[in-house]
């Protein structure tokens, strides 16, 4: 195995960085009156105001135009193809050098495949069909959202009550999904729904992915999820009464939803996993650099014992997330089964960040606690990742399944 991170793939995370030092973080100080506070972002209704929106789609057009936000796209589609190991080194030198609580970098500058960009789920459109909306999704000008989980269906996707039925050539969608990232502001919308009821409960499939226009009869958003102390947000639920979907934009088979839907969660996970790793190390480098100036007793906090030690286990934890990253993103490269090592760089990164984010917070003291060095946000954000895209139990459930059917190669 060689982890070593080709020369092109550091020019285009050196040449990302460029642009965000130098466009992106500047738009963010320029219009911090509007940014640097929750009750300026957002509404009464906890979604984001115009300006803010409008702030975020000039930063994604922008990306595109220069060629990065698709970069994870599948050429089949126009994106850049990169793979799982540049995805990795990339997130990762994101999120080290900004670090959290930049509204205009953080899902905006790169795609996810949840909410915007050319998720791997549009490879399941007809190419006919996919080309009425493409360029729009591409440039940045329209965004997505996933729309999987529901109140009583998380992690148990069979226990869905999200409801398809086909009359003629178009399928009507019934039902609610909740937790749905993006929901509140998207174009379109990536709709997983029951086709087969007694398919799922058999879990043999029955459910079937469709492509929905968000401005469609039927569609709505009626409120935003606010979570952890925020006042607003991205997170919302999505009721759909009735809603028309043309039979030709159903997202693959009828029946093999779930097939189709894992092509976006798999790659989200390794996608967070990395960005984690980027902000374990930006808490790090804060903590690191704290120590050596704030004093007690006379001396820097450095050079007590206890100090050392947080230091030293938050650089343990990132070593051994760095190494994992890469070998499970070495797995994907060159094609070998990584279901259970997906799952365990996803548990182990976001629990990796809370703790690293903690013995960071721990080591500033009172300083820790405040708004103003970010740190807190990064806290809330490594509390919040340890639940998306399979809870950190789900991931260790798969991985013991992996395992007990003989399917870990360690």
């Amino acid at each position: 195995m060689d982890f070593t991170i080709d020369s092109d793939t550091q020019a285009i995370a050196e040449a990302l960085l460029r642009f965000v030092e130098r466009e992106v973080l500047p738009l963010e100080e320029q219009h911090r009156e509007l940014l640097g506070s929750e009750r300026t972002m957002f509404d009464a209704r906890g979604r984001y105001v115009p300006e803010v929106l409008a702030l975020r789609r000039q930063v994604r057009m922008r990306s595109a135009e220069l060629g990065f936000y698709n970069l994870f796209g599948a050429e089949s589609l126009g994106g850049g193809g990169q793979g799982a190991l540049a995805m990795a080194h990339i997130q990762e030198a994101l999120n080290h050098r900004v670090g959290p609580a930049h509204p205009l970098v953080q899902t905006v500058v790169i795609s996810s495949p949840f909410t915007n960009g050319l998720s791997p789920v549009l490879r399941y459109l007809k190419p006919e069909v996919f080309a009425l909306y493409g360029a729009g999704i591409a440039s940045g000008e329209k965004t997505l959202c996933f729309g999987l989980s529901e109140p009583d269906a998380g992690s148990d996707v069979f226990g869905m009550k999200t409801r398809a039925v086909r009359d003629g050539d178009e399928w009507v969608i019934t039902g609610t999904k909740q937790w749905i990232t993006n929901s509140p502001y998207a174009d379109y919308a990536m709709v997983f729904a029951l086709t087969d009821p007694e398919a799922a409960a058999r879990h043999k499939g029955g459910v079937t992915g469709f492509f929905v226009d968000t401005r469609a009869p039927g569609f709505a958003v009626p409120r935003v999820i606010n979570t952890m102390g925020h006042l607003g947000g991205d997170t919302g639920v999505i009721v759909l009464e009735g809603v028309r979907v043309r039979d030709d934009h159903r997202l693959g088979e009828v029946g093999r939803g779930l097939q189709v839907a894992m092509d976006g969660v798999n790659t989200g996970r390794m996608g967070m996993a990395a960005s984690c790793l980027g902000l374990a190390r930006w808490a790090l480098d804060q903590a690191t650099e704290y120590a050596k100036v704030r004093k007690t007793f006379g001396v820097p906090i450095a050079e007590h014992q206890a100090i050392q030690f947080m230091l030293a286990e938050s650089a343990m934890d990132i070593y051994a997330a760095k190494n994992m990253i890469q070998n499970c993103a070495w797995r994907l490269d060159t094609g070998r089964n990584a279901t259970a090592q997906v799952s365990m760089v996803k548990a182990f990164s976001t629990e990796m960040l809370g703790r690293v984010m903690d013995r960071s917070i721990q080591i500033h003291g009172g300083m820790g606690l405040t708004n103003e060095l970010r740190l807190e946000e990064g806290y809330r954000y490594a509390r919040v990742m340890r639940i998306p895209d399979g809870t950190a139990e789900i991931q260790r459930r798969t991985i013991a399944r992996q395992l007990l059917g003989g399917h870990v190669d360690l």
